[in-house]
């Protein structure tokens, strides 16, 4: 054996034998001072009025030859660092400021007290009040009171403020006022947690413009933030030296030597962060995930190499307790009102700092993980941030619920375009209907001279034209039914929707290639990958591993294009009382043009009218808003050739249509089914043929 392996092997067996105890953590050591310092208030209390026996009539005398009236102070101090403790926050040093806040106000009591009552605050008090005799009475009372204040403030841990008067104009407060105009304009918020976060924003400006949308300026009210929770929860980490130097004395065991930067204590994880010592390689500090976990008895870890924009390597250590990021708290934050009209909240990273980002700027996204993992709460905090930023003339939603009742408390909104759509098919109509209102916002865009809603709005003021935002809640039940169709469509949209305003929120729980295909993932750039089950789910969502390794509860990982890497964010969380508390806010104090299927027809909506059809037209028709593009889309031009076809061959078969028209077995059967609507041909009758009911001379 080597000298270097025995060396190792001492080392070894050394770290072996020191103890392992589990570290207090540091919320218990200030609870047991607390309750330490309150029990010698207590006595000392007692002891004031010879409650306490013998001993404490001899603390007494002492303390009141020091002191005189000034004894109160005593256990009032006490009592003052209890409240502390138990009041503290877990990363504050508490013993200087609380100490010198005390002692300055005590000592400065001393002294008002000794000149107030004659010399009656023991020595100490009659040492301090000797000033008087330089400076006076006044002067010396004058100076005193500032002292305690010093002290307070140092106590507190509160600057002083001096209030003034505030202009309207210059300094809005933070509330939500009624919106009288139709531009989404910065609605300000009330004051919150003042935290910096530059996150992602994107500053939008939408007015309306003519042709397309008309709609009048109507008030919005928008609903208060009192309706959503906002407390500020904290998370426990437990002892963080005794972990940092675990990691750092389990990398030493493999011969990696590290120093530990950084430590900060995320909602969901713990960061440590550590600088590895030159020339070792990054890839031997990620292979040692499993051992890590091992040391630290926690599971999963996730090991970020490098951190984006500094030199050093990111360990994810799962907190004991974590804390909810409630969406309540996050809208309170005035970059949330920065982050534009589109702008919504995604929640907090493993710093704690609030991350915004918006639909705009994607101008798509996907979010996908396993059941149970967030996916749902996630698209009801995006849909109540743009609630609460915008009217219903400024934004327009077409919600799509295959699972029925998760979207369903949003139907009656003044927001919606129609109903909840549940049913596959009417989903597949309405990318077809998109794609329709896609390609006739863009004529108006051509006949303008604008290349986006943006610019064309701000040359046309007086009207504007509402952004469309399609959520999904459930993709891969569409792509089951209607893989191809929906696939093409969403293609499309997501390559060309962008300028006309039309975004896309698809959501599944089966991260699988059939799924989020290819050309989705590639017109698709911002997507939200919740907790999965392996790490094929992960690179299929993200194009990289590390969804596998998330906690659940809305632990994410996002990317998008302005990411170099995958961003870990802990998401908002918003209950199912919250969202019926917004929603029937709005319903109550905002006119809706409710949109039925009694009420609308899509027949107009093929003309030059667009939107402004569908939300204002009523026709006799009972049909769905959707129903007119059920057949007519794709299948459009195949149609008029296959009936041509029927009519000259004066027979209609799924083979005929196979090989006239080119088209697979699936296409020709939904070209025979439509045929058999419009009575061209008759049903299907076993091995009979179909009747033809148009003549060549038709």
């Amino acid at each position: 054996m080597t000298k270097r392996s025995k060396k190792n092997n001492k080392r070894g067996a050394s770290a072996k034998e020191e103890p392992m105890h589990p570290p207090l953590g540091r919320e218990t050591l200030h609870s047991v001072w607390a309750l330490i310092c309150i029990g010698l208030g207590v006595v000392l209390t007692l002891a004031g009025f010879s409650q306490a026996g013998v001993a404490g009539d001899v603390v007494y005398s002492f303390f009141d030859m020091l002191f005189g009236w000034g004894y109160a102070l005593i256990p009032g101090g006490f009592f003052l660092i209890a409240i502390m403790f138990l009041l503290h926050k877990e990363e504050r040093h508490l013993v200087g400021p609380v100490l010198w806040g005390i002692g300055l106000f005590v000592l400065a009591s001393l002294g008002l007290l000794d000149i107030l009552s004659g010399g009656e605050a023991g020595v100490i008090g009659g040492g301090i009040s000797y000033i008087q005799n330089w400076l006076g009475t006044v002067a010396s009372s004058i100076i005193f009171l500032i002292i305690a204040i010093i002290g307070i403030v140092l106590y507190l841990d509160r600057p002083l403020r001096i209030p003034r008067r505030q202009l309207k104009e210059e300094t809005p407060n933070y509330e939500i006022p009624k919106i009288e105009e139709p531009a989404p304009a910065v609605i300000p918020t009330e004051a919150g947690i003042q935290e910096q976060e530059d996150g992602f924003r994107v500053k939008h400006g939408m007015t309306k413009k003519t042709g397309i949308a008309r709609v009048k300026p109507v008030g919005y009210n928008a609903p208060p933030f009192d309706l959503l929770t906002r407390s500020v929860e904290k998370p426990s980490a437990g002892d963080l030296k005794a972990s940092a130097n675990i990691i750092k004395r389990t990398l030493d065991s493999f011969g990696i030597p590290v120093d530990i930067a950084d430590m900060v204590v995320g909602p969901k994880v713990t960061r440590f962060s550590i600088r590895p010592a030159e020339g070792v390689k990054l890839s031997r500090i990620t292979a040692l995930n499993q051992d890590l976990a091992l040391a630290l008895s926690a599971h999963p870890i996730r090991i970020e190499a490098p951190i984006p924009g500094k030199p050093f390597v990111g360990i994810e250590v799962p907190n004991r307790s974590a804390a909810i990021v409630h969406l309540g708290t996050l809208i309170s934050y005035p970059e949330f009102m920065d982050s534009g009209a589109m702008g919504f909240c995604l929640g907090k990273d493993v710093t704690g700092e609030p991350i915004f980002t918006n639909i705009e700027k994607m101008p798509h996204l996907l979010i996908a993980g396993a059941t149970g993992s967030g996916k749902s709460i996630m698209l009801h905090s995006v849909l109540i941030s743009l609630l609460y930023k915008n009217s219903p003339h400024m934004l327009k939603f077409i919600l799509i619920d295959p699972k029925r009742v998760e979207l369903s408390a949003y139907n009656g909104l003044p927001h919606l375009i129609a109903p909840v759509v549940t049913q596959g098919k009417k989903a597949l109509s309405v990318f077809r209907w998109a794609i329709s209102e896609m390609d006739r916002r863009y004529e108006e865009l051509l006949q303008g001279g604008a290349r986006d809603i943006q610019s064309y709005n701000k040359k046309h003021p007086d009207t504007a034209i509402p952004n469309i935002v399609i959520v999904v809640d459930e993709m891969a039940d569409l792509m089951a039914a209607y893989g191809r169709d929906v696939e093409n469509a969403i293609v499309r949209l997501a390559q060309m929707a962008r300028a006309t305003g039309i975004h896309l929120i698809l959501s599944t729980q089966r991260p699988s290639v059939e799924v989020i295909t290819g050309l989705i993932k590639a017109n698709i750039t911002s997507r939200v990958a919740l907790q999965v089950a392996s790490q094929i789910d992960s690179r299929t969502i993200l194009d990289t591993s590390g969804a596998e390794k998330l906690l659940g509860g809305g632990d994410l990982l996002f990317i998008s294009a302005q990411l170099s890497k995958p961003k870990r964010i802990q998401g908002a969380y918003i209950t199912e009382e919250e969202i019926k508390s917004v929603t029937d806010y709005i319903k109550e104090h905002n006119e809706a043009d409710e949109v039925t299927d009694e009420e609308l027809s899509f027949e107009q909506t093929t003309g030059d009218g667009g939107l402004t059809s569908v939300l204002g037209g009523r026709a006799s028709d009972s049909s769905d808003v959707f129903d007119e593009f059920a057949e007519t889309a794709e299948d459009d031009e195949l149609l008029q050739d296959a009936i041509e076809t029927v009519r000259e061959a004066q027979k209609a078969s799924a083979s005929l249509l196979q090989r006239r028209l080119k088209v697979g077995y699936a296409r020709a059967a939904r070209l025979l089914d439509l045929m058999e609507a419009k009575q061209i041909i008759g049903p299907g009758d076993g091995a009979k043929p179909r009747e033809v009911f148009i003549s060549k001379e038709q």
